[in-house]
């Protein structure tokens, strides 16, 4: 199920047209951001593709809003298209970043790999015979798509928690930016390095001990990445 928010009914329109064309079926769509709230809620979708200018609250606004209650992938569409803004809406729990003018077809290839990145996350969760995996004071619960740090529950975004699952899937193994935006974030983004770092400055946040001196989620300069299962270095 697809969640479209977008003020301009020209531009839902056009996107549900492509979106059936493209063979998705179950299309709903909101105009305001208080409606989108409501309809997310309600409707429980699987992508949220979200508008930021709105004529009552802003998408950044309802993005926080629907963070509250579901981790559904959140592709902001904008005009804005300095880094800063996609830095902001990446930085405010979304998956990605879509700039306007665009390309129907280009929101019907990144709302795919959305569903492909769920699709890859179901697949490593039926095929592991742990449920629960643990390290340091972390603990995944794959049954309920669930993360806790000391007993306490961790809110992640859909990419944050891919990340980690693809981390912990590679305990001690360098993993490029590119293995991590192709394998994980599906190459639906447009490359920009500071994106992703982002995304795993957010999840260091979250997990990490101490986020500054981080024991889990290393960088390798140069390199990449490598996930550490140990609390230390």
């Amino acid at each position: 199920m697809i969640l479209l928010v977008d003020d301009e009914e020209d531009i839902l329109d056009v996107l549900e047209t492509i979106l059936t064309k493209e063979g998705f079926q179950n299309i709903h769509r909101a105009a305001t951001g208080l409606e989108a709230v409501q309809k997310a809620k309600q409707l429980n979708p699987d992508v949220i593709l979200l508008d930021i200018m709105l004529p009552d609250i802003d998408g950044y606004e309802v993005c926080r809003q629907i963070r509250l209650f579901t981790y559904a992938p959140i592709l902001f569409l904008s005009a804005k298209a300095d880094d800063v803004d996609k830095l902001l809406g990446l930085g405010m729990g979304g998956d990605d970043y879509i700039t306007k003018p665009f390309s129907p077809k280009e929101v019907a290839f990144r709302i795919k790999a959305q569903f492909r990145r769920m699709d890859y996350t179901k697949q490593l969760n039926s095929t592991k015979v742990q449920s629960l995996i643990s390290f340091g004071d972390i603990e995944i619960d794959q049954t309920q798509g669930e993360v806790t740090k000391a007993g306490e529950m961790v809110s992640l975004t859909a990419l944050e928690y891919q990340l980690l699952l693809f981390f912990v899937d590679h305990p001690n193994q360098i993993l490029s930016k590119e293995t991590l935006t192709e394998k994980v974030w599906g190459n639906s983004f447009d490359g920009n390095d500071n994106a992703l770092m982002v995304h795993i400055h957010h999840l260091r946040q979250k997990i990490e001990m101490t986020p500054s001196k981080p024991t889990h989620i290393l960088t390798q300069r140069g390199l990449g990445y490598k996930f550490n299962p140990e609390n230390k270095v």
